[in-house]
């Protein structure tokens, strides 16, 4: 396919002053600028980004300064082969009496249609009047530009992975043309040539691959004042030029296809005929299925009072099977050969050549491409809605073009990238009113079947559950958005109960807000939003850009405001994560408006890393009150000075019904945790408080013990994970666990509480009324004499039932705790022992607890190196019938041939134990499975 328009012609480019880096792999983008000339021409310049960059096109360069390999990469229709037309008249008109330059034109399209053959016949075919001094120019090969034109045409049967295994250094061998490619690109044939490669970005993982140390350079087409300037001058008036513009921009996606100048012209050619027939022409830009819709049919209107030949919707059948056939090949380029196969001809498609729908190739004779690629995807499409009374289903076995589930399918958009926008056109056609205007535009009949298909394939998963990951959820609300068919969204987001969404741009919150409107069984939504997306925060915003970032953010507030709307508009949404999000103040206000409703009915909230701080603040201020809620987690970010007070205000409220709160990183003020403190004594809802990585100084420490103490609270669990917590903090810790009877779980984890600590904690434990069932002190630096007390406590009928020592230096002193779990009064039932440096000379001893234990559920030994000798004595005693092990965790080598047959064994003796093996990564013993 050309990357520029014959309606355009061929840009003009000023002298190329373009300029690289030396650094291999180093990527860099080519600024462009645009400005009206005479006739439809266009100038580009060109311009360096970096001082440090040189200039890489010229022969006279040094060899060791500069690149030989050169892609230059962006989306179809910005002008890659006609920038690298004008670098090859560049390299051959710089000082050609002394230096000779050579540059040859190598179209992979054409090289794909080509069979066996020589690099010396290739050339020739580029060049005729260079056939004879062929030999004296490859000999000098420093010389030489090789430009290698649209890489993603390359057609290689077995892969390009294929080509290095078969690779050839002589160029006067005869090779398959992809094979002589290949070898140019991997430096066996000519290494010292510059190479100049143009690909699509679907391509460049493959070109990477051949290419030896590549330069790479992104194309992005058209700036936006380019773009501005091409409507200006389109339309004349600047008032219409403008009001277009800003139709077109209003479109994120539309937007970014308008970098190409053919989708400018389309948007253009679409607008300019609607103002002058005074229609409005809003609908035209609100998806890209309406634009290419509009230009297709606009290329085609009736004259009034007639109507469409029988012929026309032959052709436009064979053009639209053109194109599904070219998407599935990943091809946007057919010869003669192609229309003949499909039963077609160039007469047959000449009403689309005429009205420049699909155009003849400049660099390959007898070839044919569209306009642009999107004209390809839409037409793709549009195959799967035409019908006819001897209607052909698009996945026949005659035709290379897989059906609606094939399209739709996960593992051919990976094999395909093609496949994805032609899955949106088709959602987009899947709306009857656009598909009867195609079908009267063109008199052929249409078919409505294809929207059932889209919800029984795109919507539901293999496991029956929408929305697997991310990028289905965004790739799914694209489509949706593009049907823009209200019934068919409600029908598919009827299915959806859970839904993450990743807002990057405009676009995103376009679709998603358009969706979720219709998602009535939504319950669970997990919510990111990206820097930038929301300006009015932004300090690197120049006061000149006020103006479009005010126009921006009024925007894209109006479409937050539809999509916060679905917290008081669906009284099944009960639980919000927004995360790692970057909001702004405005947006933070509209959520919690929101969220302040009646109608809302979220019941666990998680506020995790957003922006700004002040966020943390009138997200609680908007959940005070709220009777629903039960499980709030703050975490992450800088918290508001007045955080603490104002959860005060929510556990005292009346209608407060908080059971989970989890405050990450908090380092408040001693009497602001005086405050709390005191609040936690008034509230009888909490029953979990998670202060995992606060900082609790001892003073801290001691007012929430005395918390503990107080008659009327109500907590369960509490988490005190990585507090800083010390030796001297376990004996408050211990008289609030004698007194408290209603405390089941505590978690000290990762604080370095030391042997006299655990002593400490356990006279507490010791006590009759302490009711303590889950405890955890994983990584407090025990060694074996807090063993010996942790031993004593769990002979003298202790209320604990698990327990994780996990990450402590325990040794031998694993030797105490067997003693104690062999004693029939111990009630444990849950022992991690998770890296503790436990040995083999440990595992007699644990055999000896696996045989006569009565209650030991499960056993977490993960991350210690226990050797063969040592399994074998565990397994043996696995073999115990009498053994109530439910759960064994180790570290195991099952590649093993003689722990296969121990854990065969094993299984056969206690066919209901599970044997888990663990690893380095494994962060939790099963029984501290409580916190999650």
């Amino acid at each position: 396919m050309q990357d520029n328009l014959p309606v355009l012609g061929i840009p003009r480019f000023q002298s190329f002053t373009s300029v690289f880096s030396r650094n291999a792999m180093e990527e860099s983008s080519i600024l462009k600028t645009f400005s009206p000339g005479n006739g439809d021409e266009f100038h580009y310049n060109v311009t360096q980004r970096s001082q440090r960059f040189i200039t890489f096109l010229n022969p006279k360069t040094p060899t060791q300064l500069k690149s030989h390999t050169v892609v230059l990469h962006g989306p179809a229709g910005v002008g890659k082969t006609t920038l690298a037309k004008k670098c090859m008249l560049d390299w051959t008109q710089d000082d050609l009496a002394q230096t000779c330059p050579h540059a040859f034109y190598l179209s992979c399209k054409v090289l794909s249609r080509k069979g066996t053959c020589s690099f010396a016949q290739v050339l020739a075919e580029s060049a005729p009047d260079l056939r004879d001094a062929l030999p004296q120019l490859l000999a000098q090969a420093q010389k030489l530009l090789f430009v290698l034109d649209a890489f993603e045409e390359l057609r290689v049967p077995s892969g390009v992975g294929a080509l290095v295994h078969d690779l050839c250094g002589d160029w006067r061998t005869q090779r398959p043309a992809p094979v002589l490619l290949g070898s140019l690109l991997k430096r066996k044939l000519l290494p010292t040539a510059t190479l100049l490669v143009t690909t699509r970005p679907e391509a460049l993982r493959e070109l990477r691959f051949l290419a030896e140390r590549p330069l790479l350079v992104e194309m992005e087409g058209l700036s936006e004042r380019d773009r501005r300037a091409y409507f200006l001058r389109h339309f004349g008036e600047e008032a219409r030029a403008l009001r277009a513009f800003h139709l077109m921009k209003s479109n994120a996606a539309l937007f970014r296809m308008g970098a190409a100048p053919a989708v400018c012209w389309m948007v253009c050619t679409c607008l300019r005929l609607q103002m002058d027939e005074a229609e409005d022409p809003r609908p035209t830009c609100q998806t890209a299925t309406s634009l290419l819709l509009c230009f297709l049919c606009s290329r085609f209107a009736p004259v009034r009072g007639s109507c469409p030949g029988p012929h026309l919707a032959a052709a436009l059948r064979a053009l639209c099977l053109l194109a599904a056939e070219g998407t599935w090949a990943q091809t946007s380029v057919f010869d003669g050969h192609d229309l003949r196969r499909l039963g077609t001809d160039e007469s047959d498609l000449r009403p689309f050549l005429d009205r420049s729908i699909l155009q003849k190739g400049r660099d390959c004779e007898g070839c044919y491409c569209f306009v642009h690629l999107s004209v390809q995807h839409f037409l793709a499409a549009a195959l799967y809605v035409l019908g006819s009374e001897d209607h052909q289903d698009a996945g026949s076995p005659g035709w290379n073009i897989g059906g609606v589930q094939r399209l739709l399918s996960k593992e051919e958009g990976l094999k395909n990238p093609h496949l994805a926008p032609v899955g949106r056109f088709l959602f987009g056609l899947a709306n009857e009113k656009r598909a009867r205007e195609l079908g009267t535009t063109f008199g052929c009949p249409v078919s409505t079947e294809v929207k059932q298909e889209l919800l029984e394939c795109r919507i539901r998963s293999a496991e029956n559950r929408p929305f697997s990951s991310v990028t289905d959820t965004k790739e799914i609300l694209y489509c949706l958005y593009e049907s823009q068919e209200e019934q068919l969204v409600k029908e598919a987001m009827a299915q959806v109960t859970e839904v993450s969404l990743h807002l990057q741009d405009t676009s995103d919150m376009v679709h998603a807000a358009f969706c979720l409107k219709h998602c009535e069984n939504l319950q669970k939504m997990w919510l990111r939003v990206e820097k930038g997306t929301f300006l009015e925060n932004d300090a690197a915003w120049e006061s000149e850009a006020q103006a479009d970032r005010s126009q921006h953010d009024h925007v894209f507030l109006h479409l937050w405001i539809d999509l916060c709307s679905v917290f008081s508009s669906n009284e099944n949404l009960c639980f919000l994560d927004v995360s790692q999000s970057f909001l702004s103040h405005s947006s933070v206000r509209i959520l919690c408006e929101q969220i302040t409703r009646v109608t809302c009915h979220l019941q666990k909230v998680v506020i995790k890393n957003v922006s700004p701080a002040d966020a943390y603040r009138d997200l609680c201020l908007a959940l005070v009150g709220k009777k629903t809620l039960t499980h709030l987690v703050l975490e992450g970010g800088v918290h508001s000075d007045k955080l603490l007070l104002l959860l005060c205000e929510t556990l005292r409220h009346p209608r407060c019904n908080l059971r989970y709160l989890r405050l990450g990183s908090c380092s408040d003020t001693t009497q602001q945790w005086a405050d709390f403190s005191s609040a936690l004594e008034v509230n009888q809802s909490l029953k979990c408080l998670d202060l995992t990585a606060s900082e609790l100084p001892d003073e801290c420490t001691k007012l929430l013990c005395m918390t503990l103490r107080h008659p009327k609270c109500f907590l369960q669990r509490l988490l005190l994970e990585n507090c800083h917590l010390a030796e001297a903090c376990c004996k408050e810790l211990s008289s609030a666990l004698i007194v408290n009877q209603r405390l089941t779980h505590l978690c000290l984890a990762n604080n370095n509480l030391g042997d006299g600590g655990v002593k400490l904690l356990c006279e507490g434990l010791s006590y009759p009324d302490c009711q303590l069932q889950n405890l955890v002190l994983s990584h407090c630096n025990i060694t074996r004499r807090g063993c010996r007390y942790i031993s004593k406590l769990l002979q003298e009928d202790s209320s604990l039932t698990n327990l994780d020592l996990g990450l402590n230096p325990i040794a031998t002193g694993s030797w105490f705790l067997c003693e104690a779990l062999k004693k029939p009064n111990c009630n444990l039932r849950c022992l991690g022992l998770r890296g503790c440096s436990i040995t083999s000379s440990c595992c007699q001893g644990l055999a000896s607890v696996l045989i006569s234990t009565q209650r030991l559920e499960t056993l977490d030994l993960g991350q210690n190196i226990l050797g063969q000798s040592g399994i074998t004595v565990l397994f043996e005693a696995l073999k115990q019938n009498n053994s109530p092990l439910k759960i064994l965790r180790l570290e195991i080598d099952e590649s093993s041939v003689e722990i296969q047959k121990l854990l065969k064994d094993v299984k056969d003796h206690n066919p209901n134990l599970t044997i888990e093996c663990s690893d380095a990564r494994a962060s939790l013993s099963p029984c501290c499975e409580f916190l999650s």
